[in-house]
């Protein structure tokens, strides 16, 4: 089932809501490394809501032209949020708790932790969520496929679970601002001579990429003069980059970003070039689902995302679990 929904991803639009639903997941259950990430230092940069969106916005080959090889590149963590547009304070008498719902098995941002209870990103910031209103708080881990079912049935309150927001989903639940967005990176071999990654650049160099991605239809849609080379699966394509058989490796930047950081990578490789953002084919953002016309909760949470935001908060806790962004 989990092969059927990576190939279905060069569909246009998903057959149907469950599997539109279960489709970020999917692709990105593929890609995973289970690992802690280990504590590093990084010069931080932070890219204002104004100036990362401008990037994002941009046609591909603008959007790489500045985008150069540094191995030593700093952390990048991307503002989804506009300081100039702060979200009212809601009122929050009518809100006196909020049970979260996540996914089970989905690290680093949601799994069972050592005392099966759970833990990570999503599951952190969700408890930020609940600090900042001053309300109790409790998470707990469902199917994927059953959060949009107990968000109806108000078995729980709210979904902190990477679920994609898309016209399919929005059928479904409302949902918060986005809190993060899916990027598509290239990786390639930590010593070779790169300079930047265009369609000009990679003309005739070999990119291995799974077989019936979105990132395969990506690729022969807008470098179309690279060798594009289909594997399987993901780990399939990172070996055949480790071997040196192929010059670069496309694919999702938060999985890449996990392996790059864990031990099974060797240190072989680095990012080049800059994140691909388009959300024709990599979703318009990640947000947090409530049940349809919830609006008292769905602003409660986006003013608490807002101030999450504005103290730092997010950006010490995306930096302690991506060390080496996918930005």
């Amino acid at each position: 089932m989990l092969e059927e929904l990576v190939k279905a991803s060069t569909s246009a639009q998903p057959a149907n809501d469950t599997e539109a639903m279960t489709l970020h997941a999917a692709m990105a259950k593929r890609e995973r490394i289970r690992l802690r990430p280990a504590a590093i230092t990084f010069v931080l940069i932070i890219s204002a809501f104004t100036g990362f969106m401008a990037v994002a916005d941009a046609p591909p080959v603008f959007a790489q032209a500045a985008a150069t090889n540094r191995p030593t590149a700093p952390a990048v963590v991307p503002g989804f949020w506009d300081p100039r547009r702060r979200p009212e304070r809601p009122d929050l008498a009518r809100l006196p708790a909020v049970r979260f719902m996540t996914e089970v098995d989905y690290p680093p941002f949601n799994f069972a932790g050592s005392d099966g209870n759970p833990v990570g990103f999503n599951v952190d910031l969700a408890r930020m969520v609940c600090e900042e209103l001053k309300v109790t708080c409790t998470v707990q881990m469902r199917r994927f496929d059953t959060l949009f079912d107990a968000l109806d049935t108000n078995r729980g309150d709210a979904a902190i679970a990477s679920i994609a927001v898309s016209e399919q989903t929005r059928r479904r639940a409302d949902f918060s601002d986005p809190y993060y967005r899916p990027s598509a990176r290239f990786v390639a071999l930590r010593d070779a001579p790169v300079d930047a990654v265009t369609p000009e650049a990679i003309e005739g160099k070999k990119v291995a990429v799974v077989a019936g991605s979105a990132h395969e239809q990506y690729l022969r849609m807008l470098f179309t003069e690279a060798d594009v080379r289909g594997f399987p699966d993901s780990d399939a394509a990172r070996e055949a980059l480790r071997r040196g058989e192929v010059d670069f490796l496309f694919g999702d930047g938060f999985a890449l970003s996990f392996w790059l950081n864990g031990a099974s990578s060797g240190g072989c490789c680095t990012f080049v070039g800059g994140p691909f953002v388009e959300s024709r084919y990599f979703g318009e953002g990640i947000g947090v689902a409530v049940k349809r016309g919830n609006d008292t909760l769905r602003r409660a949470i986006n003013w608490a995302l807002f101030r999450i935001w504005e103290t730092g908060r997010f950006t010490d806790l995306w930096l302690r679990y991506f060390p080496i962004s996918p930005f």
